[in-house]
């Protein structure tokens, strides 16, 4: 596939955009402050932030492209209206680690006999977003509004763990990303998937597996 990587130099990119050569796709990487031109792509992917993210966003889906997105905090209404609106793809998923997806299933299954439960999330001091993502979707997942504390600090590159209490035990289900590649199965996945997937918004890796 023709790809456009948006954030190309940044913490992911660096590490997404070799992976995806080695499996066989053209990579285009746009930047900061570079022009947003990918007609002709067969889809964009962004890592970056919430404001330019939106922006990326919007501009690949007016000029035709379906988007992949990885980034979190984004205001995703407009976009999926837009999106529906061109009968256009747009892949969301708030953690793309195949592992940090078995965790929250895992998660959904136990508040069902311990719905007592808080959830630690941990990020480099970078991350912008606050509760991130992943935090947000699990929390959403176990029901019932449980706290989630963030916590960002330099060396973190993504972790969660959902605490459930009980009388007389403690039940803990975690998930660490040592390393951005743990993102690459996860969007080669989606890449594979997004020709079977409805114009519009489609939230979540576990809506691939």
């Amino acid at each position: 596939m023709r790809l456009a990587l948006f954030g190309d130099r940044g913490k992911v990119g660096r590490v997404l955009a070799p992976a995806l050569e080695a499996a066989g796709h053209d990579v285009h990487g746009v930047g900061r402050g570079d022009s947003i031109d990918v007609g002709g792509a067969d889809a964009a992917i962004d890592f970056t932030t919430p404001d330019g993210g939106a922006a990326n966003v919007r501009a690949s889906l007016e000029q035709g492209v379906p988007c992949v997105v990885g980034t979190t905090g984004l205001d995703l209404g407009p976009l999926a209206a837009l999106a529906a609106e061109r009968g256009l793809v747009l892949f969301h998923a708030p953690n793309f680690a195949l592992g940090a997806v078995l965790m929250m299933r895992f998660a959904q299954e136990a508040a069902a006999y311990m719905p007592r439960a808080e959830i630690i999330e941990l990020h480099n001091e970078a991350k912008r977003d606050a509760p991130s993502g992943t935090a947000k979707a699990t929390a959403s997942l176990l029901g019932g509004n449980p706290a989630i504390h963030s916590v960002r600090l330099p060396g973190l590159v993504a972790h969660q763990e959902v605490l459930f209490g009980g009388d007389g035990q403690l039940l803990t289900i975690r998930h660490d990303t040592l390393s951005r590649k743990a993102f690459v199965p996860g969007v080669l996945l989606a890449l594979e998937k997004l020709p079977e997937l409805p114009p519009g918004l489609t939230v979540g890796l576990d809506r691939l597996l």
